[in-house]
């Protein structure tokens, strides 16, 4: 009863009666058409229908493929492995580039020792170098690696020398990296 006035309820209406209709304008022996009931009414047409309010659902969280994250950490993993090891590599610094050969005269028919010495500071790293001949040869580039602690590198040429004449050879050591230097030797071939 005390709910009664909270409530509020549509005013009924009175019940739908059927009806028939005729269309007189039809012609005689046309099919009729009939209506039933009496439609929407002139109080339900005018009482405001409450509209409610539209649900709008987040669209569902997409999924990253995952299928592609173990090859992209790899490659992460390779790339910082090939920085890593390129700058360690060249963290070596050269101090001094010096040759010497064994001898300052060779006879008839012989070989030239000579050796390059390359000190560094003792960081590990690797050195690239060439040896440039007086006669117009050089060897390829050659590589050698630096442990750490180790503050001198030996680099040896062997040069060998045949038939008679006198000849003022020159050995040179370039250095190519981690930064350029150089150094030579010259010795006498003597062979009468």
């Amino acid at each position: 009863m005390l709910a009664s006035h909270w409530v509020q309820r549509p005013e009924p209406e009175p019940a739908p009666v059927p009806t028939l209709v005729v269309d007189s304008g039809a012609a005689p022996g046309d099919a009729t058409v009939l209506r039933f009931g009496p439609g929407v009414t002139a109080a339900l047409a005018r009482r405001p229908h409450p509209t409610l309010p539209t649900l709008v659902t987040p669209p569902a969280p997409r999924r990253r493929p995952q299928r592609h994250a173990l090859p992209a950490l790899v490659l992460v993993a390779a790339v910082l492995f090939l920085f890593w090891r390129q700058h360690t590599a060249s963290a070596v610094d050269v101090r001094e580039v010096s040759v010497t050969a064994a001898r300052q005269t060779l006879g008839c028919d012989s070989t030239a020792g000579i050796v390059g010495v390359v000190r560094t500071d003792g960081r590990p790293g690797t050195l690239s170098y060439r040896w440039v001949r007086s006669d117009g040869t050089s060897s390829d580039v050659r590589h050698t690696e630096v442990v750490r602690g180790q503050r001198q590198v030996r680099i040896e040429l062997l040069w060998s020398f045949q038939g008679p004449g006198r000849h003022t050879a020159v050995a040179e050591l370039r250095l190519l990296s981690p930064e350029r230097r150089s150094a030579e030797v010259r010795f006498v071939y003597d062979c009468p």
